[in-house]
Protein backbone atom coordinates (compact mmCIF):
# COMPACT_ATOMS: atom_id res chain seq x y z
CA UNK A 1 0.00 0.00 0.00
CA UNK A 2 1.66 3.21 -1.19
CA UNK A 3 -0.73 5.51 0.67
CA UNK A 4 -0.06 6.03 4.37
CA UNK A 5 -2.74 4.47 6.54
CA UNK A 6 -3.01 7.61 8.65
CA UNK A 7 -3.95 9.57 5.53
CA UNK A 8 -6.87 7.22 4.97
CA UNK A 9 -8.06 8.00 8.49
CA UNK A 10 -7.75 11.73 7.86
CA UNK A 11 -9.79 11.55 4.67
CA UNK A 12 -12.40 9.46 6.43
CA UNK A 13 -12.74 12.17 9.07
CA UNK A 14 -13.39 14.82 6.41
CA UNK A 15 -16.02 12.64 4.78
CA UNK A 16 -17.90 11.46 7.87
CA UNK A 17 -17.49 13.85 10.80
CA UNK A 18 -19.80 16.73 11.65
CA UNK A 19 -18.93 20.22 10.50
CA UNK A 20 -18.56 21.03 14.22
CA UNK A 21 -15.95 18.33 14.80
CA UNK A 22 -12.29 19.14 15.15
CA UNK A 23 -10.39 17.52 12.30
CA UNK A 24 -7.06 15.95 13.17
CA UNK A 25 -5.52 17.57 10.10
CA UNK A 26 -6.18 20.99 11.70
CA UNK A 27 -4.16 20.31 14.84
CA UNK A 28 -1.83 23.04 16.06
CA UNK A 29 0.70 20.27 16.55
CA UNK A 30 3.29 19.55 19.22
CA UNK A 31 5.89 21.70 20.93
CA UNK A 32 8.83 19.46 19.98
CA UNK A 33 9.86 18.00 16.65
CA UNK A 34 8.91 14.38 16.11
CA UNK A 35 8.89 11.68 13.48
CA UNK A 36 5.45 11.26 11.88
CA UNK A 37 3.71 7.89 12.08
CA UNK A 38 2.68 6.05 8.93
CA UNK A 39 -0.23 4.34 10.66
CA UNK A 40 -1.72 6.46 13.42
CA UNK A 41 -3.13 9.96 13.32
CA UNK A 42 -1.86 12.52 15.82
CA UNK A 43 -4.69 12.07 18.32
CA UNK A 44 -4.43 8.28 18.07
CA UNK A 45 -0.74 8.66 18.93
CA UNK A 46 -1.63 10.84 21.92
CA UNK A 47 -4.03 8.20 23.19
CA UNK A 48 -1.29 5.58 22.98
CA UNK A 49 1.31 7.84 24.61
CA UNK A 50 -1.04 8.35 27.56
CA UNK A 51 -1.94 4.66 27.95
CA UNK A 52 1.73 3.66 28.01
CA UNK A 53 2.75 6.36 30.51
CA UNK A 54 3.73 5.69 34.10
CA UNK A 55 1.24 8.28 35.32
CA UNK A 56 -1.62 6.37 33.69
CA UNK A 57 -0.59 3.10 35.36
CA UNK A 58 -0.43 4.79 38.75
CA UNK A 59 -4.08 5.79 38.50
CA UNK A 60 -5.07 2.27 39.52
CA UNK A 61 -3.69 2.97 43.01
CA UNK A 62 -5.09 6.48 43.50
CA UNK A 63 -8.24 7.29 45.45
CA UNK A 64 -11.48 8.22 43.73
CA UNK A 65 -13.72 8.82 46.78
CA UNK A 66 -12.92 6.10 49.32
CA UNK A 67 -9.34 6.01 50.63
CA UNK A 68 -7.59 2.65 50.21
CA UNK A 69 -10.75 0.49 50.19
CA UNK A 70 -10.20 -3.21 50.91
CA UNK A 71 -13.14 -4.17 48.68
CA UNK A 72 -11.78 -4.33 45.14
CA UNK A 73 -15.13 -3.30 43.66
CA UNK A 74 -14.76 0.34 44.70
CA UNK A 75 -13.67 2.75 41.97
CA UNK A 76 -10.15 4.01 41.73
CA UNK A 77 -8.91 6.94 39.66
CA UNK A 78 -8.13 4.39 36.91
CA UNK A 79 -11.60 2.88 36.71
CA UNK A 80 -13.09 6.37 36.84
CA UNK A 81 -10.92 7.36 33.87
CA UNK A 82 -12.04 4.33 31.86
CA UNK A 83 -15.70 5.08 32.60
CA UNK A 84 -15.23 8.70 31.52
CA UNK A 85 -13.59 7.54 28.30
CA UNK A 86 -16.42 5.13 27.52
CA UNK A 87 -19.13 7.73 28.12
CA UNK A 88 -17.27 10.46 26.22
CA UNK A 89 -16.68 8.23 23.20
CA UNK A 90 -20.36 7.26 22.99
CA UNK A 91 -21.39 10.94 23.02
CA UNK A 92 -18.72 11.91 20.49
CA UNK A 93 -19.69 9.08 18.17
CA UNK A 94 -23.37 9.99 18.31
CA UNK A 95 -22.58 13.65 17.56
CA UNK A 96 -20.08 12.69 14.82
CA UNK A 97 -17.26 14.45 16.64
CA UNK A 98 -13.62 13.36 16.63
CA UNK A 99 -13.65 10.23 18.77
CA UNK A 100 -9.85 9.91 18.78
CA UNK A 101 -9.42 13.41 20.21
CA UNK A 102 -12.19 12.78 22.74
CA UNK A 103 -10.64 9.51 23.88
CA UNK A 104 -7.16 10.98 24.30
CA UNK A 105 -8.46 13.86 26.44
CA UNK A 106 -10.58 11.50 28.55
CA UNK A 107 -7.73 9.09 29.21
CA UNK A 108 -5.38 11.92 30.18
CA UNK A 109 -7.71 14.16 32.14
CA UNK A 110 -6.71 12.93 35.65
CA UNK A 111 -3.04 12.03 35.13
CA UNK A 112 -1.95 14.70 37.60
CA UNK A 113 -4.41 13.86 40.35
CA UNK A 114 -2.84 13.74 43.79
CA UNK A 115 -2.83 10.78 46.17
CA UNK A 116 -5.91 10.58 48.41
CA UNK A 117 -8.11 12.27 45.82
CA UNK A 118 -9.37 15.77 46.50
CA UNK A 119 -7.92 15.65 50.01
CA UNK A 120 -4.49 15.59 48.41
CA UNK A 121 -5.48 18.42 46.11
CA UNK A 122 -6.58 20.49 49.11
CA UNK A 123 -3.25 19.74 50.82
CA UNK A 124 -1.29 21.00 47.82
CA UNK A 125 -3.38 24.19 47.78
CA UNK A 126 -2.42 24.79 51.40
CA UNK A 127 1.24 23.79 51.09
CA UNK A 128 2.26 24.91 47.62
CA UNK A 129 -0.15 27.29 45.89
CA UNK A 130 -3.75 28.35 46.51
CA UNK A 131 -4.57 27.86 42.83
CA UNK A 132 -3.17 24.33 42.57
CA UNK A 133 -5.51 22.10 40.55
CA UNK A 134 -5.32 18.53 39.38
CA UNK A 135 -6.21 19.63 35.84
CA UNK A 136 -3.23 21.99 35.57
CA UNK A 137 -1.06 19.36 37.27
CA UNK A 138 -2.15 16.83 34.63
CA UNK A 139 -0.77 19.16 31.97
CA UNK A 140 2.50 19.41 33.92
CA UNK A 141 2.69 15.62 33.98
CA UNK A 142 2.51 15.37 30.20
CA UNK A 143 4.79 18.37 29.61
CA UNK A 144 7.44 18.29 32.36
CA UNK A 145 7.36 15.05 34.35
CA UNK A 146 6.74 11.98 32.21
CA UNK A 147 9.64 10.20 30.50
CA UNK A 148 12.22 11.46 32.98
CA UNK A 149 11.30 15.08 32.38
CA UNK A 150 11.02 14.98 28.60
CA UNK A 151 7.22 14.83 28.68
CA UNK A 152 4.85 13.08 26.29
CA UNK A 153 4.87 15.88 23.68
CA UNK A 154 1.09 15.77 23.22
CA UNK A 155 -0.85 17.89 20.76
CA UNK A 156 -2.15 21.30 21.80
CA UNK A 157 -5.79 20.23 21.55
CA UNK A 158 -5.40 17.26 23.89
CA UNK A 159 -3.58 19.38 26.48
CA UNK A 160 -6.27 22.06 26.18
CA UNK A 161 -8.99 19.48 26.83
CA UNK A 162 -7.13 18.09 29.84
CA UNK A 163 -6.62 21.56 31.31
CA UNK A 164 -10.26 22.57 30.90
CA UNK A 165 -12.08 19.35 31.81
CA UNK A 166 -13.27 20.85 35.09
CA UNK A 167 -14.11 24.30 36.42
CA UNK A 168 -15.77 27.20 34.65
CA UNK A 169 -13.50 27.40 31.61
CA UNK A 170 -14.37 25.41 28.50
CA UNK A 171 -12.05 23.57 26.17
CA UNK A 172 -11.50 25.10 22.75
CA UNK A 173 -12.90 21.99 21.03
CA UNK A 174 -16.32 20.40 21.39
CA UNK A 175 -14.53 17.14 22.03
CA UNK A 176 -12.93 18.65 25.12
CA UNK A 177 -16.30 19.91 26.34
CA UNK A 178 -17.77 16.44 25.84
CA UNK A 179 -15.16 15.08 28.25
CA UNK A 180 -16.22 17.68 30.84
CA UNK A 181 -19.80 16.39 30.66
CA UNK A 182 -18.69 12.75 30.59
CA UNK A 183 -16.54 13.29 33.68
CA UNK A 184 -19.50 14.60 35.64
CA UNK A 185 -21.86 11.89 34.39
CA UNK A 186 -19.34 9.19 35.32
CA UNK A 187 -18.48 10.35 38.83
CA UNK A 188 -22.05 11.20 39.84
CA UNK A 189 -23.23 7.71 38.99
CA UNK A 190 -20.29 5.59 40.11
CA UNK A 191 -20.05 7.56 43.37
CA UNK A 192 -23.70 6.71 44.06
CA UNK A 193 -22.88 3.08 43.36
CA UNK A 194 -19.87 3.10 45.70
CA UNK A 195 -21.70 5.02 48.42
CA UNK A 196 -24.51 2.47 48.37
CA UNK A 197 -21.96 -0.36 48.55
CA UNK A 198 -20.37 1.34 51.56
CA UNK A 199 -23.72 1.69 53.34
CA UNK A 200 -23.47 5.48 53.43
CA UNK A 201 -26.69 5.87 51.51
CA UNK A 202 -29.25 3.93 49.51
CA UNK A 203 -30.92 4.78 46.25
CA UNK A 204 -34.10 5.46 48.24
CA UNK A 205 -32.33 8.41 49.90
CA UNK A 206 -32.21 10.21 46.54
CA UNK A 207 -35.16 12.59 46.15
CA UNK A 208 -37.98 10.84 44.34
CA UNK A 209 -38.36 13.49 41.65
CA UNK A 210 -34.71 13.03 40.65
CA UNK A 211 -35.17 9.28 40.34
CA UNK A 212 -38.28 9.85 38.26
CA UNK A 213 -36.43 12.18 35.87
CA UNK A 214 -33.09 10.41 35.67
CA UNK A 215 -33.87 6.81 36.54
CA UNK A 216 -33.50 4.57 39.53
CA UNK A 217 -30.81 2.23 38.30
CA UNK A 218 -27.13 2.98 37.59
CA UNK A 219 -27.32 2.20 33.86
CA UNK A 220 -30.68 3.92 33.47
CA UNK A 221 -29.35 7.18 34.92
CA UNK A 222 -26.26 7.10 32.72
CA UNK A 223 -28.37 6.42 29.63
CA UNK A 224 -30.70 9.30 30.51
CA UNK A 225 -27.83 11.75 31.00
CA UNK A 226 -25.95 10.65 27.90
CA UNK A 227 -29.06 10.86 25.75
CA UNK A 228 -29.78 14.30 27.22
CA UNK A 229 -26.36 15.55 26.06
CA UNK A 230 -26.76 14.02 22.60
CA UNK A 231 -30.27 15.40 22.14
CA UNK A 232 -29.37 18.93 23.29
CA UNK A 233 -26.12 19.07 21.32
CA UNK A 234 -27.08 17.51 17.99
CA UNK A 235 -26.23 19.73 15.00
CA UNK A 236 -25.02 22.44 17.38
CA UNK A 237 -21.76 24.24 18.01
CA UNK A 238 -22.29 23.85 21.78
CA UNK A 239 -22.43 20.89 24.15
CA UNK A 240 -25.31 20.99 26.63
CA UNK A 241 -27.96 18.92 28.37
CA UNK A 242 -31.70 19.17 27.90
CA UNK A 243 -33.12 21.55 30.55
CA UNK A 244 -35.07 19.09 32.71
CA UNK A 245 -32.35 16.43 32.80
CA UNK A 246 -29.59 19.00 33.17
CA UNK A 247 -31.30 20.60 36.15
CA UNK A 248 -31.88 17.19 37.73
CA UNK A 249 -28.24 16.24 37.20
CA UNK A 250 -27.08 19.43 38.90
CA UNK A 251 -29.44 18.77 41.80
CA UNK A 252 -28.23 15.18 42.12
CA UNK A 253 -24.61 16.36 42.18
CA UNK A 254 -25.47 18.82 44.98
CA UNK A 255 -27.16 15.97 46.86
CA UNK A 256 -23.93 13.96 46.67
CA UNK A 257 -21.86 16.86 47.99
CA UNK A 258 -24.13 17.09 51.00
CA UNK A 259 -24.47 13.37 51.69
CA UNK A 260 -21.37 11.62 50.33
CA UNK A 261 -18.45 13.94 49.60
CA UNK A 262 -18.59 15.47 53.08
CA UNK A 263 -19.81 12.33 54.86
CA UNK A 264 -17.63 11.56 57.93
CA UNK A 265 -17.74 7.81 57.18
CA UNK A 266 -16.40 8.27 53.66
CA UNK A 267 -14.07 11.13 54.55
CA UNK A 268 -13.09 10.28 58.12
CA UNK A 269 -9.47 9.51 57.23
CA UNK A 270 -8.89 12.53 55.01
CA UNK A 271 -7.48 14.77 57.73
CA UNK A 272 -4.89 12.12 58.49
CA UNK A 273 -4.03 11.97 54.79
CA UNK A 274 -3.56 15.75 54.68
CA UNK A 275 -1.24 15.65 57.69
CA UNK A 276 0.74 12.82 56.11
CA UNK A 277 1.24 14.80 52.90
CA UNK A 278 2.13 17.93 54.85
CA UNK A 279 4.90 16.11 56.69
CA UNK A 280 6.21 14.60 53.45
CA UNK A 281 6.17 18.03 51.82
CA UNK A 282 8.03 19.66 54.72
CA UNK A 283 10.59 16.84 54.74
CA UNK A 284 11.52 17.19 51.07
CA UNK A 285 11.56 20.97 51.23
CA UNK A 286 14.09 20.56 54.06
CA UNK A 287 16.05 17.84 52.24
CA UNK A 288 15.60 18.52 48.52
CA UNK A 289 18.71 16.52 47.67
CA UNK A 290 16.63 13.39 48.35
CA UNK A 291 14.28 14.12 45.45
CA UNK A 292 14.52 11.52 42.68
CA UNK A 293 14.84 12.25 38.97
CA UNK A 294 13.17 14.08 37.20
CA UNK A 295 12.16 16.15 40.21
CA UNK A 296 15.74 17.16 40.99
CA UNK A 297 15.93 18.58 37.48
CA UNK A 298 12.70 20.51 38.03
CA UNK A 299 14.14 21.84 41.30
CA UNK A 300 17.13 23.32 39.49
CA UNK A 301 14.92 25.23 37.05
CA UNK A 302 11.70 26.00 38.96
CA UNK A 303 12.71 25.78 42.60
CA UNK A 304 12.33 23.34 45.47
CA UNK A 305 8.62 23.87 46.33
CA UNK A 306 7.55 23.24 42.74
CA UNK A 307 9.62 20.05 42.52
CA UNK A 308 8.33 18.76 45.86
CA UNK A 309 4.73 19.43 44.83
CA UNK A 310 5.29 17.55 41.57
CA UNK A 311 6.85 14.60 43.39
CA UNK A 312 4.10 14.29 45.99
CA UNK A 313 1.34 14.77 43.42
CA UNK A 314 2.72 11.87 41.43
CA UNK A 315 2.53 9.43 44.34
CA UNK A 316 -0.07 6.72 44.74
CA UNK A 317 -1.89 6.43 48.06
CA UNK A 318 0.09 3.35 49.08
CA UNK A 319 3.45 4.78 48.05
CA UNK A 320 2.80 7.93 50.10
CA UNK A 321 1.87 5.86 53.17
CA UNK A 322 4.86 3.54 52.78
CA UNK A 323 7.26 6.46 52.29
CA UNK A 324 5.85 8.23 55.35
CA UNK A 325 6.26 5.02 57.35
CA UNK A 326 9.87 4.63 56.25
CA UNK A 327 10.70 8.23 57.08
CA UNK A 328 8.81 8.82 60.31
CA UNK A 329 7.69 5.54 61.92
CA UNK A 330 10.40 3.70 63.84
CA UNK A 331 10.96 0.10 62.82
CA UNK A 332 10.38 -2.60 65.42
CA UNK A 333 13.64 -3.98 66.77
CA UNK A 334 13.76 -7.71 66.10
CA UNK A 335 17.16 -8.44 67.62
Amino acid sequence: MSEKICDIFLEREKATLSSHAFLTSNTAGREKDYLPCMIRTEFQRDRDKIIHSGAFRRLMHKTQVFLLPQDEHYRTRMTHTLEVSQIARIIARALRLNEDLTEAIALGHDLGHTPFGHAGEAAMRKLFAHDFSHSAQSVRVVERIEKDGRGLNLTAEVKDGILNHTGSDLASTLEGVVVKFADRIAYINHDIDDACRAGIMSVDDIPAHLLKTLGRGHSERINTMVYSVIKASADSDKIAMTPEEGSATDELRAFLFRNVYTNPIAKGEEEKAKVLLEELYDHFVRYPEKLPSPYNKIMEVEGVPRAVCDYISSMTDRFAIDLYTDLFVPAVWKG
